[in-house]
């Protein structure tokens, strides 16, 4: 099951980026008394009891601002609450009620999502427990008092949100088509990729209506198999400014990525990769998905026999930390090469799902210590005692050790890249847990 979102939102300098640092275990918001200072949004995974989810952090909501960056920053908000499953409203108790509270809260009740009131900065509970009963006028239920500066309060507020978050259940595991999210930066080629596909196959199965992810999954068929196509094409937003069309694209991408068993990450082939696209693919890195790189546009570029070797270079250059991706070359446009996508799907979806029995997998492991022998640090070294793998999608792997401080993460990769010339594993990553002997 796709992990639920989280939006956190609220007037500026509120502290929502401390409530989103201190949940994320990690600074990753910047965090300063100055209204503004997080213009854009900002996610990450976390967990609470036994539910994982996903955290956004929001620019802060001015509803009748005519500045720019403000402007913005509340309709960057605005996508993040209609992509959230469960919204956390923060207000400032030193600042009391506010008309802009009021105003924000009117915009979340249109919304129609569960909404959980935090009142930020109850330092002191006798000293400003009474000023939080002045939110019940907000009407959206109870406040629950915090300081996410000091981490008071937050188990209370936690279990609250976890109560609204969806139930788990067993339907995304029961459908086995292959669902692919079809992602990129504005502008690539996303939507005519999908409608070539649709066009061409010419087997549309259902439209499925949009889900709380604010995206519309399409069922096609090829060579007799059906396939969810995620299109996350709904990120482009008018805008004057290019730069800031890159705002607008992280939370629905995360949605899209997390519901997906393959991720295709389209390129233009006429601008090449770029810092966007390396964003783009460290989130489907990070959340363990299938990745596919395709190359849209290819019928215009200009070609020798040196050019398609010149672009994988430089894609395998800007997206190191994914060697494993597949890369094809298409164009939705003349549909060059796109029906051999659905072959490279199968084939990442085939690998995600592998399995290598114990006995093989440490003889492959034996094998490798005795080929590059492992570090050591001040007169220890480290010793490889065992592994097996655990689970898919993606494949990952547990390996026994005696001392985990000294599995450095060359060596893990050195393990890593071994398995790969063994198994292929194309297209897939690979997850590896350090134990020592004896750790559960």
């Amino acid at each position: 099951m796709s992990k639920p979102i989280v939006a956190i939102v609220g007037r500026p300098n509120v502290g929502k980026s401390t409530l989103f640092n201190v949940l994320a275990g990690e600074r990753i918001s910047i965090v300063k008394d100055t209204p503004g200072i997080t213009r854009d949004r900002i996610y990450a995974e976390t967990s609470w009891l036994d539910r994982d989810f996903t955290i956004i952090d929001t620019g802060g909501i001015e509803p009748d601002s005519s500045d720019i960056i403000l402007s913005q920053m509340r309709e960057q908000a605005q996508i993040a609450i209609d992509t959230a499953d469960v919204i956390v409203f923060i207000v400032d108790v030193k600042q009391g009620l506010t008309d802009s509270d009021q105003k924000v809260c009117d915009m979340l009740r249109r919304s129609r999502k569960p909404v959980i009131l935090c009142v930020n900065k109850v330092d002191d509970i006798r000293k400003y427990g009474n000023d939080v009963y002045e939110f019940y006028n907000l009407g959206i239920g109870e406040p629950y008092p915090v300081s996410a500066a000091n981490r008071q309060g937050l188990g209370e507020l936690l279990d609250a949100l976890i109560s609204l978050m969806p139930k788990k259940t067993g339907e995304d595991e029961e459908d086995e088509r292959p669902k692919v999210a079809i992602v990129g930066k504005p502008n690539v080629g996303k939507s005519s990729i999908i409608n070539k596909l649709i066009g061409t196959n010419r087997l549309i199965v259902s439209d499925i209506a949009g889900t709380t992810r604010d995206a519309v999954d399409t069922a096609v068929k090829h060579d007799g198999r059906e396939y969810v196509l995620i299109d996350t094409a709904g990120l482009r937003r008018k805008s004057k400014v290019k730069e800031d069309l890159e705002h607008y694209m992280v939370i629905r991408t995360v949605a899209a990525i997390e519901r997906s068993d393959v991720t295709v990450l389209v390129i233009d082939a006429e601008e090449g990769v770029t810092e966007q696209e390396a964003k783009i693919a460290g989130i489907a890195h990070d959340a363990g998905k299938g990745l596919i790189i395709a190359v849209n546009k290819w019928d215009k570029v200009e070609k020798d026999n040196k050019t398609v070797k010149k672009y994988e270079t430089d894609i395998r250059s800007t997206l190191s930390f994914v060697p494993y991706a597949s890369i094809i070359f298409i164009s939705a446009e003349t549909g060059q090469r796109l029906n051999r996508l659905f072959g490279l799907i199968d084939t990442v979806c085939a690998n995600a799902s592998m399995r290598i029995a114990t006995g093989v997998i440490n003889e492959i492991m034996t094998d490798a210590v005795a080929m590059q022998q492992p570090p050591s640090e001040k007169g220890r070294r480290l010793k490889l005692f065992y592994m097996t793998q655990v689970s898919i999608k993606p494949p990952t792997f547990v390996i026994f050790v005696n001392d985990k401080k000294l599995m450095h993460f060359s060596y893990t990769r050195y393990i890593e890249n071994r398995i790969r010339d063994a198994f292929g594993f194309a297209g897939t990553p690979l997850r590896f847990i350090i134990r020592e002997r004896g750790e559960k």
